[in-house]
């Protein structure tokens, strides 16, 4: 752990190293599967859709491996944190609703050009806890940057848990071209 000021700086979060490894695997490996490396897809519920966030974003992870995250072909985080995520905060020892938005927060990576994004949601009132409402910030923010392929879709009468279902019929459109 590094200290600046009072600032505790900790290394990045196990998680989203090991998620960015795996891209980086499957972007170098896929060829030799038969895959297309053009047509890479990340997505991930959840924490998971934080993650995913985070990879496509954040250029530094996969730079670390000589990789660009603008060769993914779009990003699909399901009901993500666009903040910072419950893990690094309780590292620091914030509380639920404290706010962060800082280098572990997919919103302080705003930039033209990034992957196409399909944001995912459930019902703003039944998904967790300002979940929507993060979201759509994120995707109004993302618009004014400069990243036009950017979509959010709330699903109505769908809860954080079983929203999983209809965003994978959303998810299918993304990858086929179909979303307006």
């Amino acid at each position: 752990m590094l200290f600046r000021g009072a600032l505790l700086l900790r290394p990045r979060p196990t998680c989203t190293r090991d998620a960015v490894a795996a891209v980086a695997w499957t972007l170098r490996n896929i060829a030799d599967y038969g895959g297309d490396p053009r047509r890479i897809y990340v997505s991930g519920h959840s924490a998971g859709g934080y993650l995913t966030s985070m990879v496509g974003l954040d250029t530094t992870y996969l730079g670390e491996f000589g990789l660009h995250p603008d060769s993914l072909a779009g990003l699909i985080p399901f009901s993500g944190h666009t903040i910072t995520h419950f893990t690094p905060r309780q590292e620091r020892g914030l509380q639920w609703n404290d706010i962060v938005v800082d280098r572990y927060a997919p919103i302080q990576h705003l930039r033209p050009g990034a992957p196409p994004l399909l944001l995912i949601t459930g019902d703003r009132e039944r998904e967790l806890f300002g979940r929507y409402e993060e979201n759509a910030y994120f995707w109004r923010m993302l618009r004014l940057s400069g990243q036009e392929r950017t979509w959010l879709y709330e699903l109505e009468g769908f809860d954080h848990g079983n929203m999983v279902v209809p965003a994978t019929l959303l998810t299918l459109d993304f990858v086929r071209g179909r979303l307006p």
